[in-house]
């Protein structure tokens, strides 16, 4: 009678994995196209965006930059994740509206912080250009994330090159709205972030909008709806980023910072 419980075990166990990894398949061979307004972004992805040549008074690898008023955040799905939920190092593509490839980040943390810290984990993400060449680091302690401990709001720190600051980003404490102030490199705030209630929406698309000091509406960080399997199964999210094309560089490095720091807080729990 033993043996006939054993072979339905592993009959049930082989038909998850099989089930598995059919999703996983589904998830990574026919992912969700981005969404952008220009149909351009529908182009096949294998596309990259060569770097300019350094522009004087600009941080080096950032002289793109001063030609977008968009970027495009794609998470990699991880086949450890989907199929086991275990938590790996995140790495992401970051391409402009036509859908090339511009940047390249990746986290970089030990194994015993991923799956003891999960998403509230201290991390640095390092953004390479198409050469792998290191433009921008990206820098977050470790603190507690709740609206009961206003002591403890999140940081994050922007080099641009490693090791020269260009600016930050810091949680304001609000119990229900997330709240982030936008600084440069001399701790002087700039713009403003704000999400929805309790970082959620009704909506399959969730909103940060990007303010000026005077409570003005510039652009805007959204989390873009990636498929339900995509959503159930894994934690790899697609963001997109618009702002002013005239916007400093700089400022524009550090909302790239800002939208990791976002997926961090609201979007890394479905595992």
């Amino acid at each position: 009678m033993y043996i006939y419980i054993y072979i339905y075990i592993y009959i049930y166990i082989y038909i998850y994995i099989i089930f598995i990894y059919f999703i996983y398949l589904v998830i990574y061979f026919f992912p969700p196209c981005l969404q952008c307004k220009d149909k351009a972004a529908m182009q096949p992805m294998n596309m990259y965006m060569v770097p300019n040549q350094g522009i004087p008074g600009f941080p080096p690898g950032l002289e793109y930059l001063t030609q977008v008023d968009q970027l495009l955040i794609k998470q990699k799905v991880e086949l450890i994740e989907a199929l086991a939920g275990f938590e790996s190092n995140n790495k992401y593509e970051i391409r402009n509206s036509m859908g090339q490839n511009v940047f390249y980040a990746v986290e970089e943390n030990d194994c015993l912080t991923r799956q003891c810290c999960g998403p509230l984990r201290s991390f640095t993400i390092r953004i390479l250009d198409n050469f792998g060449q290191e433009i921008i680091t990206v820098s977050r302690p470790l603190k507690c994330m709740s609206c009961f401990f206003p002591c403890c709001l999140q940081e994050l720190e922007i080099q641009a090159p490693p090791g020269n600051t260009v600016g930050y980003v810091l949680q304001q404490w609000h119990p229900f709205l997330p709240k982030f102030t936008i600084e440069n490199e001399r701790r002087e705030p700039v713009l403003k972030l704000q999400g929805p209630f309790c970082g959620w929406s009704c909506l399959p698309d969730v909103d940060f909008e990007i303010l000026t000091m005077d409570e003005v509406s510039i652009g805007k960080i959204s989390k873009q709806w990636t498929g339900l399997l995509r959503e159930a199964f894994t934690d790899s999210d697609n963001f997109g980023i618009q702002f002013p094309m005239d916007l400093d560089v700089r400022m524009k490095a550090v909302m790239i910072g800002a939208c990791f720091l976002i997926d961090f807080m609201f979007f890394e729990t479905n595992n």
